[in-house]
């Protein structure tokens, strides 16, 4: 859903000899080396798609057993349930999506926070990972969303964001690495984040 060229086209320009494809075809996201799982839009359309196609268990297959990065709404589908139309996800990951709370949403002289949250942020690099090899600490990414994931185990945050409050936008385990942020939409290290992962063997 969403943002498909553009993520096509970030990973055709740092992986030049790859053979990069979109689809919706259970076969070849089973046949694929690695995956890059975008999501845009509004989450209960997403999981819809992603059941009515067929894709849910091709995914579910690809998440077990190959290197993921999982974007945007994306990262929101791995996790347990959505307050975004109260939609059921994934579950991969334990925890839920939440919608940034407006009495929050407010700087520190008190001014008022648009909801979405659309533009550049800095993200806070809160574990090692091979993805961020060559990405600076509090580098700027872009950002355009409502609601965030709320990890219940903390040992999955690999990176968290300031909006109104801190919160999670990067998660990893294992082969999986997902982020709230568009890597494709992030200039250069976004691009890097990309070549990381065409690189990454988990």
């Amino acid at each position: 859903m969403g943002n498909l060229r553009s993520v096509a086209k970030a990973l055709q320009h740092v992986a030049p000899t790859a053979t990069v494809r979109v689809s919706s075809d259970p076969v070849e996201i089973r046949a694929a080396e690695r995956i890059v799982f975008p999501g845009q839009g509004a989450m209960p359309d997403c999981m819809r798609y992603l059941r009515e196609s067929g894709l849910e268990d091709a995914v579910r297959a690809a998440a077990a057993t190959k290197p993921v990065l999982a974007v945007c709404i994306g990262e929101q589908m791995l996790f347990e349930r959505s307050e975004e139309g109260d939609t059921p996800g994934l579950g991969l990951f334990d925890g839920n999506v939440v919608r940034f709370r407006d009495e929050a949403m407010r700087t520190a002289d008190g001014a008022r926070l648009k909801v979405p949250h659309m533009g550049w942020n800095r993200v806070q690099q809160t574990m090692r990972h091979r993805l961020w090899d060559g990405i600076a600490d509090e580098s700027w990414f872009y950002f355009v969303h409502s609601y965030y994931v709320v990890p219940r185990d903390a040992a999955l945050v690999a990176g968290t964001s300031d909006y109104g409050h801190s919160f999670t936008c990067v998660v990893a385990r294992d082969n999986i690495f997902a982020t709230q942020f568009h890597p494709e939409k992030s200039a250069a290290a976004g691009l890097k984040l990309y070549e990381n992962f065409t690189r990454w063997n988990p």
